[in-house]
């Protein structure tokens, strides 16, 4: 018998690679499922799919939102292009399901599937969909959400929340009455040039303001040797702080940490799921500002604290990290209320969805 077929589209950054990795090891691993992925050769997929045994389609996709206009005229362009190369991909493939995951090549693939009758699940992490969600959300077969109020904008949505690492989960409760702290600032594979050049002006008074706390700072590969150099130097004690360009064991960095500054991307439900008192700053930049909306679920949830980007300065980020850092009552409702947020056992729920879809296919 033929094992079923499962084609995921999307990609770009972590944000949208990691779980689409993460639902096609389920489908692979635990249910047998054939899964192939379509990406782009600008995204970070190009070189993760391949290590993580999948085959990967490529077509060429790119931006609409927040880029030049010549940015926008070629991707309209490459548009059409994309989706009748994704024609040729499923036709040749012939999977069961679809599943868009965002990014460049969600869209071409999406509305390939949709043209050809293949069921689609949309996978949205944002409490706002990005453009692709936001045009064919009505027109997918079934949606997995992380937030609530993001079930209005598709057919047959359910809120799965976003596949974390199991071992995230797992992570113990910080103890009470620790004076060794831990700030862990992290923002994804690329760092965050806002994180890269506030810090280093105020690692030295953090330090010195709270005797045992130690800093984990991730930078990103670009920025590391000179983040790391303005770090030195600021006078702080180089025993206390570390900066790395990317963190690969994060279950054990979010074990160790008591605050956590961060970016408010798929990074919030690591958050959750760790159980940690957070600082979010919003990338400003990003798609339908929906780095901010996401922030807004945790704030309102009084999950997180919240320093908008055009906010940033040396004296506010200083004032906001020291006033987590030095009142523990304040962390522990934080992180209590992050780990009410969390969604344990989101990708089985996915790839649950994922099965159904292709059974009512069959059937």
């Amino acid at each position: 018998m033929m094992p079923l077929r499962v084609m995921i589209a999307g990609g770009g950054t972590g944000g949208h690679v990691v779980p689409a990795l993460a639902i096609g090891r389920e489908l692979r691993d635990k249910h047998g499922v054939d899964v192939r992925m379509i990406g782009t050769t600008r995204g970070i997929e190009a070189k993760l799919v391949p290590e993580a045994g999948f085959r990967l389609e490529l077509v060429r996709s790119g931006q609409l939102k927040n880029v030049s206009l010549l940015t926008r005229v070629r991707t309209m362009f490459d548009l059409p292009l994309g989706v009748l190369r994704c024609i040729s991909l499923l036709r040749e493939f012939r999977p069961q399901v679809m599943v868009g995951v965002g990014g460049y090549a969600s869209g071409p693939a999406m509305i390939a599937a949709v043209l050809l009758r293949i069921p689609t699940l949309a996978y949205e992490p944002n409490a706002v969909p990005g453009l692709t969600n936001k045009v064919l959300g009505k027109r997918v077969s079934a949606a997995a959400v992380n937030f609530a109020q993001t079930v209005q904008y598709f057919r047959n949505a359910e809120v799965t929340g976003v596949p974390v690492r199991p071992e995230i989960f797992e992570i113990a409760a910080r103890p009470a009455g620790v004076t060794d702290l831990r700030l862990l600032v992290t923002a994804g594979s690329n760092g965050a040039l806002v994180f890269n050049e506030t810090m280093p002006k105020i690692v030295k008074q953090l330090l010195e303001a709270v005797p045992g706390l130690t800093i984990v700072h991730q930078a990103g590969v670009r920025r590391l040797e000179q983040t790391r150099a303005e770090f030195a130097a600021s006078g702080a004690d180089t025993s206390r702080w570390s900066v790395e360009a990317f963190l690969t064991d994060m279950p054990a960095q979010y074990a160790a940490a008591d605050v956590v500054l961060a970016r408010a991307g798929s990074t919030v439900a690591e958050i959750c799921a760790a159980g940690r008192a957070s600082l979010l700053v919003p990338f400003a930049g990003a798609a339908d500002d929906h780095q901010r909306k996401n922030a807004e679920v945790l704030v309102a949830a009084g999950a997180a604290e919240m320093l908008l980007q055009s906010d940033v300065t040396s004296e506010s980020l200083q004032a906001a990290l020291l006033g987590l850092l030095t009142d523990e009552a304040r962390r522990t409702e934080l992180a209590t209320k992050a780990k009410s947020l969390a969604k344990p056992g989101a990708l089985k729920r996915i790839a649950a969805m994922v099965l159904n879809l292709a059974e009512k296919k069959k059937g």
